[in-house]
């Protein structure tokens, strides 16, 4: 039998990085260049900031569009970019580069915002906490699930995609080391996307997916 899985906790400390814009080719221009954290902060970091509460745009640089540049095109363009699917943050970079690079050729004259709507380029840095609750098996990781807080399916549903060789999540990975008894399971949650739902959302999907395999067959 393996390790125990060791519930964890965690919060986004948010750090400026001095990088603003104020027009459309001046933000393709910045994310050529800017740090991997901020494209990782303002795709996935809304999700743990307490004014995130259903938006109209999942990501910071659709919103952005949107409501500084009002261009409502691109800011469909960019919710419409899922950084689920990119292997790493260099290609999610590039998709955002070409989807910006596409709209400049389209229009003749480059958007601006105001001066008080310009886009300030943030990073994060993750701070991780051990709750000291440690599950034995896949039957208490059902039972528990639903009371993980919504911070800790971010670290162990979200955030370990980024930190794991594998690109998998933490349940994945724990299960993955009862050989291939809970293959299925490991299937079920590769399957879920995170981007498109709040943390409650997707807390609430993972635990049926878990209670369906454990309870109602695999």
């Amino acid at each position: 039998m393996g390790e125990p899985f060791a519930v964890k906790d965690c919060a986004l400390i948010t750090i400026a990085t001095g990088e603003r814009t104020q027009n459309l080719q001046e933000l393709r221009d910045r994310l050529m260049t800017t740090h991997q954290g901020c494209i990782y902060y303002h795709f996935w970091g809304g999700l743990l900031r307490a004014s995130f509460d259903d938006p109209e745009y999942q990501n910071d640089f659709a919103a952005w569009a949107w409501r500084g540049l009002h261009d409502a095109r691109l800011a469909e363009r960019l919710a419409l970019v899922d950084p689920s699917e990119y292997a790493d943050l260099e290609g999610l970079r590039r998709e955002l580069i070409d989807v910006i690079e596409e709209r400049l050729e389209e229009t003749e004259h480059i958007p601006w915002a105001r001066h008080d709507r310009q886009f300030y380029f943030m990073r994060s840095q993750i701070i991780v906490f051990d709750t000291n609750i440690r599950i034995h098996n896949i039957e208490g990781l059902a039972l528990h699930i639903q009371r993980f807080s919504r911070s800790s399916i971010f670290y162990h549903f979200i955030d370990a995609r980024r930190r794991t060789t594998g690109r998998r999540d933490d349940f994945s990975e724990w299960l993955l080391g009862f050989g291939d008894e809970h293959a299925p399971m490991v299937q079920r949650l590769a399957a879920i996307d995170p981007y498109f739902s709040t943390l409650t959302e997707l807390r609430d999907e993972i635990a049926g997916c878990m209670n369906r395999y454990v309870y109602r067959g695999r």
